[in-house]
């Protein structure tokens, strides 16, 4: 994993410009009365609209430019090689349900990954103007209101602990049961909130994240920003999570800890 004497600060540069350019695109498209959405599934629901499309092809762009050797992973154009060792791993709108429905809790995730997995990343909130970025040198929140550290919430007991996750269902039914587990000791349970879940995390607002079913694209940014701010990302294992599957984030040793303790099916 890379350290903080070995960051290379072009990478930071980099990926705001992307974050930029994303905002650039996507912003036009938020409740707009005409947006159309595509359903990748023959069965169920997952959209994707051009605002998905238009910021991965932006993001690639700004790569092509300045990064021309790095690879990409990206959830609508899929993998592209490198030859430096790095991966940038992009989902140009996480939340696209909540995209449509005109909720501002959906962000551009970019995250940089070595063979370790990811080291670096960025949650951006355009329509808020939110940037939570995660570094080997810290994490940091930037918005309306300036520039901020971030840190995660103290060690709480699991009775006073705020736990969130996108999809009341959490997976499979076996999932989602162990989902309950951990909800049904906490002192509040929140649903529907996708990557900004992980930022509140970040930010020392909440305790847990936990999801099942998630792609690499889903999870690397969320692992760089909350492990930047004090976190810990796993599987409910307590194993790495950056290829994706079931995935709890925690604020702290503690709370992961009586997490994993109900987390046993995945």
């Amino acid at each position: 994993m890379v350290n903080t004497i070995d960051f290379d600060p072009d990478i930071r540069r980099v990926a705001h410009l992307m974050a930029d350019a994303a905002r650039a695109v996507i912003l036009p498209y938020f409740r707009a009365l005409d947006l159309i959405a595509d359903n990748k599934l023959g069965a169920g629901f997952d959209p994707v609209t051009e605002a998905d499309r238009a910021a991965e092809r932006a993001m690639r762009e700004v790569l092509a430019r300045e990064r021309p050797a790095d690879g990409i992973l990206g959830e609508e154009y899929g993998a592209q090689p490198g030859t430096s060792g790095l991966t940038w791993v992009l989902d140009p709108i996480d939340g696209t349900r909540g995209f449509l429905s005109g909720t501002p809790t959906w962000g551009v995730l970019i995250a940089v990954s070595d063979a370790a997995g990811p080291f670096y990343g960025i949650i951006d909130q355009p329509y808020i103007g939110e940037r939570f970025e995660g570094a080997p040198d810290g994490a940091r929140l930037t918005g309306p209101h300036g520039e901020k550290p971030l840190r995660t919430r103290a060690p709480r007991d699991l009775r006073q602990a705020i736990v969130f996750t996108t999809f009341p269902e959490v997976g499979t039914s076996q999932e989602g049961a162990a989902f309950r587990a951990v909800a049904s000791q906490a002192l509040l349970t929140r649903y529907g909130m996708d990557c900004y879940a992980y930022a509140l995390v970040a930010a020392g607002q909440i305790d847990l994240v936990i999801e099942a079913g998630l792609n690499a694209y889903d999870i690397q940014a969320p692992i760089a920003v909350v492990q930047a701010a004090g976190g810990i990302v796993t599987d409910w294992q307590g194993n790495p999570v950056h290829e994706g599957g079931c995935a709890v984030a925690a604020a702290n040793a503690e709370i992961h800890a009586q997490a994993l303790a109900l987390l046993s099916t995945c």
